[in-house]
């Protein structure tokens, strides 16, 4: 009894897709269908169009300038072909595909600081230190917010965050409900609390766009809040943030310095420094010490009632 021979499938990355197609006709394939897009930070999409399981796959993609683009674009596109596990069809989960690179590379511990899910940890077969920023942000954000106030995930997934906030700053916890338009387009559809004569914290570990907080602010003063500050772990400001920034209903953008953060002209942005947060990990991780308690929030009674 003869095995039958797997289907073969031929795809393309970005970096030559000109001979992929001559590939293709000389073998008599047709060209794979699959999308290679960016994000708005610059971090590659993909997403296999077509049934690939059982088959003999091929990707073209030479690692020609800009090099370490192409070469990454090829890990992603060989992690999307090959594994089951996904957030939609045949699209790869890309945190898990990091996770093994750096092990692979020879990294024994990684420290970190908010990560965008929490269960990227478990990608990883060695030990994740992972720290928040929220004990540097709250130090500066208790001086700011004196009066009434609530504190809002723009999201559902930013509840827990939002209630860690909320709990550091005796605040009240809302929440607001939006639907994702595209990669850059978020419209914020209702709110769950009371933020009316009150002060607003909207809390998130990343922007990119600001659409998410722009659109939240929006929504929050039609429902009558007062000042509203957007306090952000990690602020990758790319283009389309600046305009929508400056036009926005947020006062203040408070943000630390785990990356290079953009100059808003016309718009007040705080940058807090983590460095000693960072550095005192390091210390503590090279001489064998916990560093739990770096997690703790040191509770200063100011008055504050919510």
């Amino acid at each position: 009894m003869f095995a039958l021979q797997p289907e073969l499938k031929i795809f393309s990355g970005s970096a030559n897709r000109d001979l992929a197609e001559r590939i293709c006709k000389y073998v008599g394939v047709p060209l794979g269908q699959a999308t290679i897009s960016s994000f708005p930070d610059g971090e590659t999409y993909v997403k296999i169009e077509e049934n690939i399981r059982g088959h003999d796959v091929f990707i073209i993609q030479p690692t020609c300038p800009p090099t370490n683009q192409h070469l990454m674009e090829l890990l992603i596109m060989v992690d999307a072909a090959r594994q089951d596990r996904k957030d939609q069809p045949r699209v790869p989960i890309t945190a898990k595909l990091v996770a093994n690179l750096l092990h692979a590379a020879g990294v024994s511990r990684v420290l970190t600081m908010d990560l965008h899910a929490q269960q990227v940890q478990g990608f990883f077969d060695i030990p994740v230190d992972h720290l928040y920023s929220l004990p540097v942000l709250i130090k500066y954000l208790r001086r700011q917010l004196k009066g009434k106030t609530t504190v809002v995930s723009p999201d559902l997934g930013g509840l827990k965050m939002a209630s860690a906030y909320a709990g550091a700053l005796h605040a009240n916890l809302a929440i607001v409900a939006k639907e994702r338009r595209s990669a850059t387009e978020t419209e914020a559809l209702y709110l769950i609390g009371e933020v009316e004569g009150r002060d607003v914290l909207l809390v998130d570990d990343l922007t990119e766009t600001a659409g998410t907080l722009t659109s939240a602010a929006e929504l929050l003063k039609k429902r009558g809040a007062q000042r509203i500050y957007a306090g952000v772990s990690h602020a990758v400001l790319v283009d389309v943030a600046i305009p929508r920034l400056q036009k926005s209903k947020i006062a203040e953008l408070v943000t630390t310095n785990s990356t290079p953060v953009r100059t808003v002209e016309g718009f007040k942005t705080t940058v807090l420094c983590v460095s000693e947060l960072l550095g005192e990990s390091i210390k503590r991780i090279h001489n064998d010490e916990s560093v739990s308690s770096l997690f703790n929030i040191e509770n200063e009674t100011d008055g504050k009632t919510s």
